[in-house]
């Protein structure tokens, strides 16, 4: 904060001295003076929170919120739920802010928090070191309104009628508190020093409170507060209310793809295979997805690298696509944008050029049965022994627009294995990625875990169903093998740290500040530039590249315009200029281009392109926009004392103002001077 300058005016009347009648205007300056040190002595920041915000959709709103000016609350710890009598109904000083130890992050424990919200200023949650048993905020069923099952296809299938697919899942992520809730460190000792209650009786003033800022722009509906955005539009100075969620998907395929040349393909096949990149969290932005989506989307990218040098050598007769979708928690964003983009002309190819579909979903179970095998890989693929609707899945939305044969390849037969299924706990523990103590970073990157082992495994059998799939040369399918190596420094950067050796050599020396630790997960609001898009999705793209293309020896300004040269074309490749690691076809390590057929399509709803908020089709999620997200504690003091002193106040000003009045009516006696004697005339 820059330094501020106060200056005060000060008048001096001087009387009865040789300088009699003359008024002294004293003008002071003083500077380095802090406008906020008031404040600062007032209130300590929380650092390291995160909010629960709202998100709607075209029936109604979803989160949390505080009042525009903050709520604020008297601190009460919450450590078991016995202790709610306290903040509920029987503590004399509400309203309450409640702080919560994890493991009472419980939906019996909010709802009952909810139905007493007058009572409550908001909620605090105190990040674990470990995680619990299990905890899952998500539905029991998830998407169930997206997919292909509905009241008119199987609706003996629709809405988990058959399959509970998250038995776990509490609803928490999906219902509405009038109140802030925040997430936090450990932060109880201001707590325990002024609020403790003791043998039943109220703690003493000072209290410790504190004050939460999460104040939402967007009510009810994402038809509401897009026709709001379309209202500030035209006002001089627009200020939105809502953005829709959505990103860019990433696809590459074996062959290449003319970028101009738009819809179906004669005598085009193409065998897919997908993979999702989102998750979601109860609180925003901290996502992590490690057996939701990471252990999915990092099979596929071991599968894409197996298949590179392969498919080079005896091409299969299919095409290979590569697809991995943003936005799939949110009612299968980025699924539903590519088929709808095929179905219109808007995408290489259509529907019909669509061989078949293989989808990697959660596969942890098959990583733990290959760690429990002292022999390798002990999994077989298998089909459900009884008829079943497929697991929420991207395979859905296309078998919602047409017929297409398809699998989804995942580690659950009926309701899934994962206990933190779209939640925070959702980690690197719950994937079993461990490594040996006192190992740096750099050891850590290259150490090979038995999480990776497993997981190149199933790389392996997904790479060689597909080029089987995709009509390749059988002679060749035992050389396909995934690389351990690759699997293993992907997995310790997407869930341990991301700004290492390995991920920075990958990208442009422009884009290294994306690496954040950690990465996060949750898809966010849409953007209309590839450059925009989110870190996770930039960082997909370049490693889809690198594990896919070519390094070529092309200098950094004809990667940049490749179109200079007779044998490139931007039209049918990207080119991407790297920092630099050894290149699979080269010795030394430095810049290079990288020549791939990797591209990234937009991964937002049709329902804004068409304007249609309210869809039963398609995803309406929307963002609500807040001003600012903030959280501070600061001690009170009893009401009593607050009175007094506002009647210390409210009597000095009044007594300043009849001394004013009085001196104001008697200043011709109070300050009049000697008469001059008369002049003597000579």
């Amino acid at each position: 904060m820059k330094d501020n300058c106060i200056c005060v005016l000060m008048v001096c009347c001087v009387c009865n001295t040789p300088l009699h009648g003359l008024d002294f205007f004293v003008f002071l300056c003083f500077s380095d003076v802090n406008s906020n040190s008031v404040a600062q002595k007032i209130y300590v920041e929380v650092n390291n929170t995160v909010p629960c915000v709202r998100l709607l959709n075209a029936t109604h709103q979803i989160g949390c919120q505080s009042s525009i000016s903050g709520d604020t609350g008297v601190i009460h710890v919450l450590e078991s739920e016995a202790d709610l009598e306290w903040p509920l109904t029987k503590g004399p000083n509400p309203p309450y802010m409640i702080l919560l130890e994890s493991h009472l992050f419980t939906r019996s424990i909010m709802m009952k928090i909810k139905k007493e919200s007058s009572r409550i200023a908001g909620v605090t949650v105190v990040v674990p070191n470990t995680s619990p048993s299990e905890f899952s905020p998500h539905t029991t069923c998830p998407n169930e309104n997206t997919g292909v099952y509905s009241d008119t296809y199987g609706p003996h299938l629709a809405h988990c009628n058959t399959t509970v697919w998250n038995p776990l899942g509490n609803g928490l992520s999906y219902e509405e508190f009038d109140f802030p809730v925040f997430s936090l460190k450990e932060d109880k000792q201001c707590y325990y020093d002024h609020n403790r209650v003791v043998n039943g009786s109220a703690p003493q003033y000072p209290l410790c409170a504190m004050q939460l800022f999460s104040h939402m722009f967007a009510v009810t509906d994402t038809a509401t507060c897009m026709r709001r955005n379309d209202v500030i539009n035209f006002s001089i100075n627009p200020e939105m209310v809502c953005d829709p969620l959505g990103d860019f998907n990433v696809w590459g395929s074996i062959r290449p793809y003319n970028r101009s040349q738009l819809g179906h393909r004669d005598n085009e096949s193409v065998v897919m295979a997908a993979a999702r990149l989102d998750s979601r969290a109860f609180f925003w932005d901290v996502s992590t997805g490690a057996e939701g989506s990471i252990s999915g989307f990092v099979t596929l990218l071991a599968a894409a690298h197996a298949l590179r040098d392969v498919t080079q050598v005896a091409p299969p007769t299919h095409n290979i696509l590569f697809a991995f979708f943003q936005g799939e928690a949110f009612d299968y964003i980025g699924s539903s944008r590519m088929v709808y983009d095929m179905q219109n002309g808007k995408f290489v190819i259509d529907l019909d050029n669509v061989h078949s579909l293989l989808e990697i979903g959660q596969v942890k179970r098959l990583v733990d049965n290959f760690q429990s095998s002292a022999t390798g890989a002990n999994f077989s693929l298998v089909e459900p022994g009884v008829s079943q609707p497929l697991p929420p899945s991207s395979l859905q939305r296309f078998l919602r627009a047409q017929n297409i044969p398809g699998i989804v390849l995942a580690d659950h037969r009926a309701a899934f294995n994962n206990k933190y299924y779209e939640s925070y706990y959702d980690n690197a523990d719950n994937l079993n990625l461990r490594y040996p103590p006192n190992m740096t970073a750099e050891e850590q990157l290259e150490f090979l875990t038995d999480t990776a082992m497993a997981l190149t495994e199933v790389a392996t059998v997904v790479a060689r169903a597909l080029y089987k799939q995709a009509g390749g040369d059988g002679t060749q399918v035992d050389n396909i093998k995934a690389d351990s190596k690759t699997v293993t420094q992907m997995l310790f950067g997407f869930l341990v740290q991301a700004n290492n050796s390995w991920f920075q050599a990958l990208i442009p020396p422009e884009l290294k500040d994306m690496l954040s630790d950690p990465p996060d997960f949750y898809v966010g609001v849409a953007s209309s530039s590839p450059a925009k898009a989110k870190p996770l999705t930039r960082l997909v793209q370049f490693l889809l590249a690198n594990l896919t293309g070519t390094a070529t020896n092309l200098t950094q300004d004809q990667c940049q315009k490749p179109d200079d040269l007779p044998d490139e074309s931007v039209q049918m490749y990207s080119y991407l200029w790297v920092q630099g690691t050894v290149p699979h076809n080269g010795t030394e390590k430095g810049p290079f281009c990288v020549r791939a057929s990797v591209r990234l399509s937009q991964a937002l709803s049709p329902a804004f392109d068409l304007g249609e908020y309210a869809s039963r089709n398609y995803s309406t999620w929307t963002e609500s926009r807040w001003k600012f997200i903030k959280a501070r504690i600061f001690l009170v003091a009893s009401r009593d004392l607050e009175m007094l002193t506002l009647g210390v106040g409210v009597a000095v000003l009044f007594s300043s103002l009849l001394v004013t009045y009085f001196i104001s009516t008697k200043a011709d006696v109070l300050f009049s001077s000697a008469r001059e004697p008369a002049s003597a005339a000579y």
